[in-house]
């Protein structure tokens, strides 16, 4: 009797030490400048990232995570992003526009914003250029990050659809809730951009994050 009387104490104790560790409280505590984040069932580090305004490599370092996997109930340190986001110029919208028109031409108002979309959360983003322009005719040694920039559509006359999209995605509509990647998956030959997780599939592109 005495030994489960022992037991039941340590399970006990065990649950306080597990009330402290894990507070019940808010989605997010604020303390010296670092919010605590607990994990719920269905969270992931992207989701996680957008709700908190942070990115997930920030994410991944802060906590020392080796991996994309988290568990409900474990809790996160999170430092957000202290940056501006980024206002585009009326120069900005034209070019966005060219780059959809180039990159989706025949896909939906929706597959047009979310392009513009992309472009937006690079520039947004401490792991990309910090203009449009910048993002747009970005280089990776001999390789442009947007094929158009490559084979010359990019200066292509833009449709009305096109400039529409543009406008939206520079007012802040974002139908991929902030991806940073887009391809075909018919006719991309990266293998790389296959390996990221993808957030959503809108018309012939899919839309992925890092």
């Amino acid at each position: 009797m005495g030994r489960f009387y022992k037991l039941a104490f340590l399970f006990t104790l065990l649950i306080a030490c597990l009330a402290v560790s894990y507070p019940n409280s808010a989605e997010t505590s604020q303390r010296s400048g670092i919010s605590y984040y607990t994990v719920r069932c269905g969270d992931t580090l992207y989701s996680i990232a957008n709700r908190t305004n942070t990115t997930i490599s920030n994410l991944s370092a802060l906590n020392n995570l080796k991996n994309s996997l988290i568990c409900p109930g474990q809790i996160l340190l999170v430092e957000q992003e202290k940056t501006e986001k980024y206002l585009p110029s009326l120069d900005d919208i034209r070019l966005l526009a060219r780059l959809i028109h180039a990159e989706a031409r025949g896909e939906t108002t929706e597959g047009k914003i979310a392009v513009g979309a992309v472009v937006l959360n690079r520039v947004n983003s401490p792991d990309f250029p910090n203009t449009v322009e910048e993002v747009v005719f970005q280089k990776n040694t001999f390789v442009y990050q947007f094929s158009p920039v490559g084979d010359g559509t990019i200066n292509l006359q833009p449709d009305e659809s096109a400039i529409r999209a543009a406008e939206a995605a520079a007012s802040g509509e974002d139908p991929t809730g902030g991806a940073l990647y887009f391809y075909n998956p018919r006719i991309a030959e990266d293998t790389w951009i296959r390996t990221l997780p993808v957030v959503k599939k809108i018309g012939n592109h899919t839309f992925a994050s890092h």
